[in-house]
């Protein structure tokens, strides 16, 4: 069978790594012991080469239903026959940053609700995206497979061995359960689970979840899926560092076929930069200063560097090292090729980066995550360079591999850097070099005005001497560049209206029009509408708004999970679920309920529907 669409989807995980667990039952994604380590479970890129995890009825006909538990990341995948209804319970039990890093497990409860029903359990691991070799052993109490870098156990009974995996076969009538656990470099062999311990995980797993949601501060009109976008972003968080990856999977296409296929699982300073303000504006202060802190050590590290402060992107443990590779033996997510590691674009040059990191050390400082006397001087030799450096071509957000340009959203963001720099050393009096600051500022803002509007075109465009819209340009009136009643802001919009949105769905660009160096289509860009409803909300079209956001809810999985891109059909494309379009998601609800409310306030209940 060919793999399952990416949206058949939901994630587990426990701060350190994630798994994806699809409709049928199957662990077809998964890599340890941390997001960016190799797989061991990649049967989404390759079914018969990637290795997966299967627990699933024997009935073939038989219906599927996945739901999490409320307020928690603990999947539910229902089976329905006409014989009895079965459920598969995953989860991942968070574990405490200070526990070994390498010892992970995953728990598979398999129950019967109703009637009867028999189940086959699969488990075929292939190290390091099957390119490594395993030893397989089998006891009373279960199996361990074995390489010289990573040992798993599945403690489970009644294995027989099946070519490199085990299998088994359980039938279970309704109240009957049994429990698997499936752990990285364990300390003792494998043994069966009895319901008194997986009922402990469970409940420990369970209330993990519910406190940490009990601690948001959203009451507002969309909190189930701003709560479960919430949930997702805390999922992606490597909990030792504090560093979230853009998305916990490797390969997964942006065109089904094509060959626009990255690893997500790293951390970009713009994607966490831009966490910050989300999980402040939900009242998550921990993750916000814990990811501060991750910046300021990559600030130290890298001073003084010829392509600037900072990397765009680094390991979870603050690694610079991506080399990218192409892993040639898996044939891709539905012959999706190729299947690329690592990411290049990490030695590009894109000077948004550090008006999104300042931007986000503007947030905290507000919220009262003021930052130390070193952090601080580290900060303002980051502002000192940009001063020097950000009237230079440069790679763009989008990490288009056509050769550096003058874009306009670098000088947007470089806007953003001295803005922000200068009301930070203001506000708290801290010594900088203000004037400097402010004349670069200045300058900045002038040049964009003057070269970063098309009088043709009547619209800001996507890199000086361009007639092309960028989606990217709609953070102009969030960011406080233009106002959002600005006749030239406003033509923008209208602009983007007609070019780049379709049915609510919004492109980020159009790679016919903007050559970015690389064959085929992409979809939509979801982290794009999002951005667009925040713009309409604030330009006063808040019907056209609400009707965007409420209509992208329709675009979600069945779980309220958001990759990277929308395709014509509306299915999810690109890595997944992606860490952009959540924090997006969250930021735009926040934003479109404080402008429903004050419209309410001001005129009257009928106002705004």
């Amino acid at each position: 069978m060919p793999e399952p669409p990416i949206s058949e989807h939901g994630l587990i995980g426990d701060l350190h790594t994630a798994a994806l667990v699809s409709t049928r039952g199957t662990i077809d994604w998964l890599c340890l012991p941390r997001f960016d380590s190799p797989s061991v479970f990649a049967s989404l890129l390759d079914t018969e080469n990637g290795g997966s995890f299967c627990v699933a009825p024997d009935d073939p006909e038989c219906a599927v239903k996945q739901l999490y538990l409320p307020d928690t990341a603990i999947l539910a995948t229902r089976f329905l026959s006409t014989f009895g209804v079965g459920e598969v319970i995953d989860f991942m039990p968070a574990v405490d940053p200070g526990i070994d890093p390498g010892h992970r497990r995953v728990v598979r409860v398999i129950q019967v609700v109703r009637g009867k029903m028999r189940f086959t359990i699969r488990c075929d691991p292939r190290f390091d995206y099957g390119r490594q070799q395993h030893e397989l052993h089998l006891t009373e109490g279960g199996a361990v497979f074995s390489t010289p870098d990573l040992t798993l156990m599945l403690h489970a009974a009644g294995l027989e061995r099946e070519g490199s995996g085990v299998r088994a076969h359980v039938e279970l009538r309704a109240g009957q359960q049994i429990g698997l656990v499936l752990e990285a470099d364990g300390q003792v062999g494998p043994r069966p689970v009895g319901d008194a311990v997986i009922s402990a995980l469970f409940e420990e797993t369970r209330l993990f979840w519910k406190r940490w949601l009990g601690r948001a501060s959203y009451r507002g009109r969309w909190r189930d899926i701003v709560d479960r976008s919430a949930i997702t972003l805390k999922l992606l968080i490597h909990a030792p560092t504090g560093a979230p990856v853009a998305a916990p999977t490797a390969g997964l296409p942006e065109q089904i076929g094509g060959e626009r296929n990255w690893d997500y699982r790293f951390t970009w300073v713009r994607d966490g930069s831009f966490s910050v303000a989300a999980l402040l504006g939900l009242g998550y202060r921990e993750e916000a200063d814990a990811f501060i802190h991750w910046l300021g050590d990559r600030i130290r590290e890298r001073d003084g560097d010829a392509n600037g402060p900072l990397q765009i992107m680094y390991r979870v443990d603050g690694s610079p090292d991506l080399p990218e590779s192409v892993l040639d033996h898996l044939d891709g997510h539905r012959g999706s090729r190729p299947v690329r590691i690592g990411n290049d674009a990490a030695n590009q040059v894109q000077l948004d980066i550090y008006g999104e990191m300042i931007d986000a050390v503007y947030h905290a400082d507000e919220a009262g995550l003021e930052l130390d006397h070193a952090t601080w001087m580290d900060l303002a030799r980051v502002v000192d360079w940009l001063c020097d450096n950000w009237d230079r071509p440069e790679a763009g957000l989008w990490e288009t591999r056509g050769g550096d340009k003058e874009f306009v959203y670098g000088r947007l963001m470089s806007w953003v850097a001295f803005d922000r720099a200068v009301r930070l050393a203001l506000s708290r009096g801290r010594p900088a070099d203000i004037l400097r600051w402010m004349g670069e500022r200045d300058r900045v803002y002038l040049q964009i005005m003057e070269r970063g509007f098309n009088p043709e075109r009547g619209a800001f465009v996507q890199h000086y001497g361009s007639k092309v819209l960028d989606a990217s340009l709609l953070k102009m009136p969030l960011v406080g560049f233009v106002a959002p009643h600005d006749p030239m802001w406003i033509s923008t919009l209208e602009a983007i209206d007609k070019v780049l949105v379709s049915d609510s769905l919004v492109y980020r660009y159009d790679p016919a029009a903007a050559p970015d160096g690389l064959r085929g289509a992409e979809g939509t860009f979801s982290m794009c509408t999002f951005w667009y409803v925040e713009a309409l909300a604030r330009c006063g079209r808040l019907r056209d708004a609400r009707l965007v956001f409420e209509k992208m809810h329709t675009y979600a999985n069945h779980l309220g999970l958001f990759s990277e891109e929308i395709g014509l059909t509306g299915d999810q494309l690109g890595n997944f679920p992606q860490a952009f379009t959540h924090l997006a998601l969250i930021r735009a609800a926040v934003t479109l309920d404080g402008l429903l409310d004050a419209a309410i306030d001001e005129g009257g209940r009928g106002a705004v529907r």
